[in-house]
């Protein structure tokens, strides 16, 4: 007994009697190394490929450096909870979290910051589902098991609250001043790698979570989230709608998740949009950019009107698009083949098609997109006379190619291209096995967008039609072991940012309009366009009045001057 006195601290409690109590702070430290070793696999990983390229990071002094940085962060949040009801709750939650961001990381290469977590946060039932996989369940039990079991089973000390936190604080400085020591001990090279490799500080586990929760929590404190900021109030309808004897009708479709590289009508070497590259009548952009790399911010960036440095520096929420049209008088619908609207659709007519059961479209809880055009007569005729009569605006958003189940999002009779990739774990396919699955994604959109068209053409004796087809953000297929999207967009690839923008006007929408496709297709084929000018192009294609709309961001209208 004499003897095990004598041994260091971290040794007699490894030795001690099972009846002993911990101090929390011996389970803060424990929990926090846990997770900055093991659960930071991706983070190491990372920092291994950036040394093998040849960067500034050098030899084990560095890693060790960080690795103690990440541990002190770690056990100084742990901390902050470390008190007899609230020590382990907190610390079950962070190695939960620390195992399920580890698993996402190094397998889709994501990295994690307050826009992932908003998609993670607006997700719904069907786009969950789509994630989870016998893999996932064997990684987290394996990074979170073993912790938690040894967690749940250790007994923690008890102290009066006046003594519990005067040694909360205490530790809580001494951990804080061991990342601080740290990160000045190896401070050049630590600040070099970060400025040269920005996406590292996204892999540190789970403080990248718990740091994007708090961004998404204090959201409140940086942005008024409660006032409608209004747009467009001044919106009226111009010259053209005076003696029109037919209304435009101008369906927005929205697409989820499309690559512009993989369009072949966008010159992409497989056949992937057969019907929509047999057509004369279509304006392609070749060089147009999204506004985010995930749905939650790309769709009400789009909408909003503000620009992409506009909508990330708001202060409040504002009114969009589909609010001035409205505003304008004309009727505006927005379906859905999604998980939401995120917002954009919050005040105008609005349906879903997550209840149908269509059984040409929908299958296991999810429908393909052309269900959109089931029942559409009859949407369109539900809308109010009055405002049908000045103009219609339907926006159908796609499940497009959503993923990772690619293969979900075709149906059996358009997958062109085999063998494709079956399973929602990417890695388990070979990289032409999830390409096979995304093209084929990209040949149902084209056979959506072509029977959109169709269904437009029959409506020309009524209405003056039109289609603009411009898809959220895009897509990683494995390029540099990245998959997915919603990588912080400073960072994220182009091929998450190059999206397809495809503008279809009927001849009658041309002569209203007076841009005529064959200049929009000289206009659109390599001049660079973004998400920015989506709401200006729409309101100067429908000839909306309105003080918000700026000429220089409508693509239509350097057409109508050559007009």
């Amino acid at each position: 007994m004499e003897f095990l006195l004598r041994l260091p601290a971290p040794f007699r409690f490894a030795l001690r009697p099972r009846s002993a109590d911990l101090p929390p702070v011996f389970v803060a430290l424990a929990v926090a190394l846990w997770m900055a070793s093991l659960a930071n696999w991706p983070l190491w990983r990372a920092l291994a490929d950036v040394q093998a390229a040849g960067s500034t990071v050098h030899g084990w002094g560095f890693l060790l450096g960080f690795g103690t940085l990440i541990a002190a962060g770690n056990a100084a949040l742990l901390m902050l909870f470390a008190w007899r009801w609230t020590l382990k709750p907190v610390a079950t939650v962070l190695l939960l979290i620390a195992a399920f961001g580890a698993y996402f990381m190094l397998n889709y290469g994501i990295a994690i910051d307050a826009s992932m977590l908003t998609n993670v946060l607006q997700t719904d039932v069907r786009e969950a589902s789509d994630l989870l996989s016998w893999r996932m369940a064997a990684v987290v039990a394996a990074l979170a098991g073993p912790p938690l079991w040894w967690l749940w089973r250790q007994p923690v000390a008890r102290s009066s609250p006046l003594r519990q936190l005067i040694h909360n604080a205490g530790w809580l400085m001494f951990f804080l001043g061991i990342a601080v020591a740290s990160v000045l001990v190896m401070f050049q090279e630590f600040s070099s790698t970060m400025r040269n490799q920005p996406q590292l500080r996204y892999l540190i586990n789970p403080l990248n979570s718990v740091y994007a929760l708090g961004r998404i929590a204090t959201q409140p404190l940086r942005m008024d989230t409660h006032t409608l900021l209004p747009l467009g109030r001044d919106a009226h309808l111009g010259a053209s709608y005076a003696h029109q004897t037919k209304p435009p009708l101008l369906v927005l479709v929205v697409g989820e998740t499309g690559r512009s590289g993989n369009f072949g009508l966008n010159g992409y070497d497989r056949a992937t949009t057969p019907q929509l590259s047999a057509r004369s009548d279509l304006a392609s952009a070749g060089n147009a950019w999204s506004c985010g790399t995930s749905t939650a911010t790309a769709l009400p960036c789009m909408f909003s009107g503000l620009g992409k440095a506009g909508y990330e520096s708001r202060k409040g929420n504002h009114e969009n698009l589909l609010d001035v049209l409205a505003h304008a008088g004309l009727a505006v619908l927005w379906l859905d083949n999604q998980s939401g609207c995120k917002g954009v659709c919050d005040r105008i007519a609005s349906a879903s098609t997550s209840a149908s059961t269509n059984p040409d479209w929908c299958t296991g809880g999810e429908c393909l997109d052309p269900v959109m055009l089931a029942g559409l007569d009859e949407r369109l005729a539900g809308l109010p006379a009055e405002q049908r009569a000045r103009g219609t605006v339907l926006v159908l958003h796609q499940m497009g190619s959503h993923g990772p189940a690619y293969a979900r999002r075709s149906a059996p009779a358009l997958k062109r291209f085999m063998p494709e990739c079956q399973s929602n774990a990417l890695q388990e396919c070979s990289r032409q096995e999830v390409i096979n699955a995304y093209d084929n994604s990209i040949v149902q959109t084209d056979a959506f967008l072509g029977a959109t068209l169709q269904w437009l053409h029959g409506k020309e004796s009524a209405f003056q039609p039109a289609m603009i087809y411009v898809a959220d953000h895009g897509e990683s297929l494995g390029e540099n072991n990245i998959y997915l999207h919603g990588l912080p967009y400073t960072i994220a690839p182009d091929v998450q940012k190059h999206v397809p923008w495809i503008t279809w006007l009927s001849p009658a929408m041309q002569a209203r309009s007076g841009a005529s496709i064959a200049c929009l297709q000289k206009e659109m084929a390599s001049r660079r366009i973004s998400q920015d000018d989506y709401f200006h192009s729409v309101l100067g294609l429908l000839d909306v009045q309105t003080a918000a709309y700026q000429p220089a961001n409508d693509l239509f209208a350097p057409c109508r001057a050559q007009g």
